[in-house]
C-alpha cells in the first residue's frame, strides 16, 4: 500500500510539472500562430481589405452640410466635390491654377451687350456694358449616380413617392432602399441649382454676393418670399437640352470662378422631390446628409460621428487623367497614367478622428495614406538642409514617406473694428495707434515659435500666386518694415518705433492723457492648452510698448455673433480663396460688405470711401498693368489705415505614403480623389513589416514558467532517489 502512494504521488507530480510546460509552450505556440496568421495584429480594418485599392483618410469635425447651395466648407468640399460636378474644374498638374471644362463642353466666353442690346467687342470698358451673358454648353451622356431618386415601376412610375412611416421603418441610409435608377444630366439641372440658390428657404450662404451680378436674382428670391410660385427669373434659362444661359447685370470676369464651385453644380428636380417627402426628414434622411451627383464617387454610408465611405460612382463616364503639367511633374512620376481611365480608387474611407497623436500613430503606422503634420512633431520629422529647404527626417525617410509643400491662397488676419471708440477711426492719430499695435505683434516670431516656419509673411490682403502680390520692395508694408538695400531684403522696424507710434497716437508709454491705462479688449476662442500660451505670447508683446490686452475667450457661436453685432475691439480671422483672384481678397474690405451694417464678410467694417472707389474701378478689370497699379493704390490705404494686422499666409506641409501615387495638393479645386492611385500590395507589404508582434515578452513569461517547473523536477528526482 505504501508503494502504491508512492507511485501514485511519483505520478501526480510530475505528471502536474509535465502539464504545467506542456501548457506554457502550448499558450505561446497557440499565440504565435495567431499572431502570425492574422498579418498584423493591430490593424483597424477587416482582413477581406487588406489587398484592396482603398484609400484611408480622416475627418476631425462631423461634416453639417452636403447640400451644394448650402456647404460653405474646405471640410465639406473635400467630400461634396467628389460627388458634385460643377461645369468647370482646375486643373489638376498646372500651376498657377488654370480653368478647364469638367461637363461643359468649353470654358464659356461672355458676350457684351450695351443698354440697348447692341452687341460688344470682348475689351469693351466696364462702364459701358449692361449685359454679359454666359451660354454653357454641357456634355452629352454624362449620367447621375444610381440613386433611389430616380427609381421607377415596371410601369413607369415612382417608386418611392408619397412614402409613409411604414415604408421608410428603420431606414437611416439612402442605402437601404433597395432600388435605384439614373438618368441623363441635363441643363434643367443647373438651372434648377441657381433658382435653389435665390430660394430664402434653401439659405443659400452666397445668395447676397449673386444678387448684384444675376439679372432679377433679388426679385426672385422676393417673390420666393412672399409666396409667389414659379415667379420669372429672366437671369437664368434653358436653350436646350444641353444649353444653359446665365445673365449677369454687369462685367464680372471673376464670374467664370463661380462655376467652378459646388454651388453651381446640378441638383436634379427628382432629388428635391424625393427628399422632401415629410417621412425622410423625420428619419433625417436629406439632401443636406447624402447628396445626388455625376461625380466620379457616391456616398455609400454616413456614420457622421464615426466613418463616412464614398464607391466609385458606377455610372461614372469615360475620363482621363491628364496628360501635362508643370516641368517637374514628369520627374515625380505624376505623369506616369497620363491618359489612363479614372477614377483610379473604388473607394475611399474618413476616419472620424478628433485627436491628432492617435491619428499621427496609424498613419506612421500605414493605416492612413496621408497626414498633415503635428506641431509638436514638427522638429522630429522635418529637416531643412543649408539652404533652408525643407525634406523629411532619417526617420520617415526610411518608411520612404514623401513631404510636399504650398502656400495657401489663404490670409490670417487680425480685424479691428473701425466702429469702436478706442481702436477705430481714421485720423491720423487712430491709425498710428493700429501701426503701433500692429508693429508690437511680431508675427515673424510667431511663425517661427507656433508655426515651425510654416507661414510667410503677409504685407497685404493678398496671398502668393494672386495677382496683385508682389515680392521686395514694392511688396513690404512701409509702416512696419524697411527695405536693406545691403541685403536686399525686408527688415522690421524696431519696437521703438511702435512706442513712438503709441505716443503720438495720444497713449505715451500706454496712458491717456489723464493717465489711463490703455487696455485692448481680444476676443477669441481660443480656449486650449496652446491657445493659453497664444495669449501669454500676446499680452507680453502688446506690454512692451505699455498696452494692456484683455483676453475674451469664448465659444465660436458667441464669437461670431459678437462679430456680426460690431461688439468687439479685435478678433483673429481668416480667408480663403474661393477662387485665384485679387477682387475675392479686396472685398473683405469693402464698406458696403461690413458685417455689422451689411451683413457681409468685412468683418473689421472699414470703410475708406477712396478705397470703396478703387475697388469698385478693379473689381471688373481684366488683369493688366493698370489693375496692378491700382491694387498697389489699395494696398497703400489698408498699410496706412490699418484696419487689420496683416499675420501670415499659411505654407502647407503635407506627408504620404509611396503606394500614394499621383499625389499633388491643391488649394483651391478639391475634386483630386479621383487622380491618385494606390499600391495597395506595396502598402500591405510596408504594413507587415512596420507591425510585426512583440513576442519577446511571451519568451520571457516561458521562460518563467519552466522555471517554476525546476523545483517539483528536483523533488521528483530526490525522492526516486530515495525509493531505490
Amino acid at each position: 500500500m505504501k508503494m502504491m502512494k508512492l507511485l501514485k504521488h511519483h505520478y501526480t507530480t510530475e505528471n502536474i510539472s509535465f502539464s504545467v510546460l506542456l501548457s506554457s509552450r502550448c499558450i505561446i505556440l497557440t499565440l504565435s500562430i495567431f499572431f502570425f496568421s492574422c498579418g498584423v495584429p493591430n490593424n483597424p480594418y477587416p482582413k477581406s481589405e487588406q489587398n484592396e485599392a482603398i484609400y484611408y483618410n480622416t475627418f476631425r469635425e462631423e461634416p453639417k452640410h452636403f447640400d451644394p447651395a448650402v456647404s460653405y466648407s474646405s471640410d465639406e468640399y473635400r467630400f461634396i466635390q467628389q460627388i458634385y460636378e460643377p461645369p468647370l474644374q482646375y486643373h489638376y498638374l498646372h500651376r498657377p491654377y488654370r480653368l478647364i471644362p469638367l461637363t461643359a463642353e468649353t470654358i464659356p466666353a461672355p458676350r457684351y451687350f450695351n443698354a440697348d442690346g447692341e452687341l460688344l467687342p470682348s475689351d469693351a470698358p466696364a462702364a459701358s456694358i449692361a449685359r454679359a451673358v454666359y451660354e454653357v454648353k454641357i456634355r452629352p451622356g454624362i449620367m447621375y449616380q444610381p440613386h433611389p431618386c430616380f427609381a421607377k415601376t415596371d410601369k413607369g412610375e415612382w417608386r418611392y413617392r408619397n412614402l409613409t412611416a411604414a415604408d421608410v421603418k428603420g431606414f437611416t441610409q439612402v442605402k437601404d432602399f433597395a432600388m435605384t435608377g439614373t438618368r441623363e444630366l441635363i441643363a434643367a439641372d443647373y438651372v434648377h441649382q441657381i433658382k435653389r440658390m435665390a430660394d430664402p428657404q434653401v439659405s443659400c450662404p452666397i445668395a447676397s454676393t449673386l444678387e448684384d451680378y444675376i439679372l432679377g436674382m433679388e426679385t426672385y428670391s422676393d417673390a420666393l418670399a412672399d409666396g409667389q410660385e414659379d415667379p420669372s427669373f429672366p437671369g437664368v434659362e434653358v436653350v436646350d437640352r444641353y444649353t444653359y444661359r446665365i445673365i449677369l447685370k454687369a462685367k464680372y470676369p471673376q464670374f467664370i470662378y463661380w462655376l467652378t464651385m459646388p454651388f453651381f453644380s446640378p441638383m436634379p428636380q427628382e432629388a428635391i422631390d424625393f427628399y422632401g417627402q415629410p417621412v425622410m426628414g423625420e428619419r433625417n434622411i436629406t439632401i443636406d446628409r447624402f447628396p445626388v451627383g455625376t461625380g466620379a464617387y457616391r456616398m455609400e454610408s454616413l456614420i457622421s460621428h464615426k466613418e463616412i465611405v464614398l464607391v466609385k460612382n458606377e455610372n461614372f463616364r469615360v475620363d482621363r487623367y491628364p496628360s501635362s503639367g508643370e516641368p517637374s511633374d514628369r520627374e515625380a512620376g505624376l505623369l506616369d497614367d497620363a491618359w489612363e481611365t479614372l477614377p483610379f480608387i473604388p473607394k475611399a474611407i474618413y476616419k472620424l478622428e478628433k485627436e491628432s497623436i492617435p491619428r499621427w500613430n496609424k498613419f506612421l503606422q500605414g493605416y492612413y495614406d496621408t497626414s498633415a503634420i503635428p506641431s509638436d512633431t514638427f522638429d522630429k520629422v522635418v529637416a531643412f538642409d543649408d539652404t533652408g529647404d525643407p525634406g523629411t527626417s532619417e526617420i520617415l525617410k526610411t518608411k520612404h514617406i514623401m513631404l510636399r509643400t504650398n502656400v495657401a491662397p489663404t490670409t490670417r488676419y487680425f480685424a479691428f473694428n473701425m466702429l469702436d471708440d478706442t481702436v477705430g477711426g481714421y485720423t491720423p492719430e487712430k491709425q498710428k495707434l493700429r501701426q503701433a499695435i500692429s508693429l508690437a505683434l511680431d508675427y515673424e516670431e510667431f511663425i517661427e515659435i507656433f508655426l515651425n516656419g510654416r507661414g510667410v509673411l503677409a504685407h497685404s490682403p493678398l496671398p502668393p500666386a494672386i495677382f496683385g502680390y508682389e515680392k521686395g520692395k514694392n511688396g513690404i508694408n512701409p509702416y512696419l518694415y524697411d527695405w536693406d538695400a545691403h541685403t536686399n531684403r525686408a527688415t522690421r522696424k524696431p519696437i521703438e518705433e511702435a512706442r513712438k507710434l503709441l505716443a503720438e497716437a495720444g497713449y505715451p508709454g500706454g496712458q491717456d492723457s489723464k493717465g489711463n491705462p490703455l487696455i485692448i479688449s481680444y476676443d477669441n476662442t481660443l480656449n486650449t492648452a496652446g491657445g493659453t500660451t497664444v495669449l501669454t505670447w500676446m499680452r507680453k508683446k502688446l506690454e512692451q510698448i505699455g498696452i494692456t490686452m484683455e483676453s475674451r475667450t469664448t465659444d465660436y457661436n458667441r464669437f461670431r455673433e459678437k462679430v456680426k453685432k460690431a461688439n468687439f475691439q479685435m478678433i483673429s480671422w481668416g480667408w480663403h480663396a474661393d477662387y485665384p483672384d485679387a477682387e475675392n481678397f479686396m472685398f473683405l474690405l469693402y464698406g458696403p460688405n461690413s458685417k455689422a451694417l451689411h451683413d457681409g464678410e468685412n468683418a473689421a467694417n472699414y470703410d475708406n470711401p477712396e478705397f470703396n472707389r478703387l475697388f469698385e474701378q478693379m473689381k471688373n478689370m481684366e488683369n493688366s498693368p493698370e489693375r496692378l497699379k491700382i491694387i498697389r493704390q489699395m494696398n497703400r490705404l489698408l498699410q496706412r489705415d490699418a484696419p487689420w494686422i496683416f499675420t501670415y499666409h499659411p505654407v502647407n506641409f503635407g506627408l504620404s505614403h509611396r503606394w500614394l501615387k499621383n499625389y499633388k495638393p491643391s488649394s483651391v479645386g478639391y475634386n483630386t480623389l479621383k487622380y491618385r492611385r494606390i499600391d495597395a500590395g506595396l502598402r500591405a507589404e510596408n504594413r507587415q513589416e512596420w507591425n510585426q508582434p512583440v513576442l519577446w515578452p511571451l519568451w520571457v513569461c516561458l521562460g518563467f514558467l519552466i522555471l517554476g517547473t525546476i523545483p517539483a523536477a528536483i523533488t521528483i528526482w530526490k525522492r526516486e532517489r530515495g525509493t531505490q
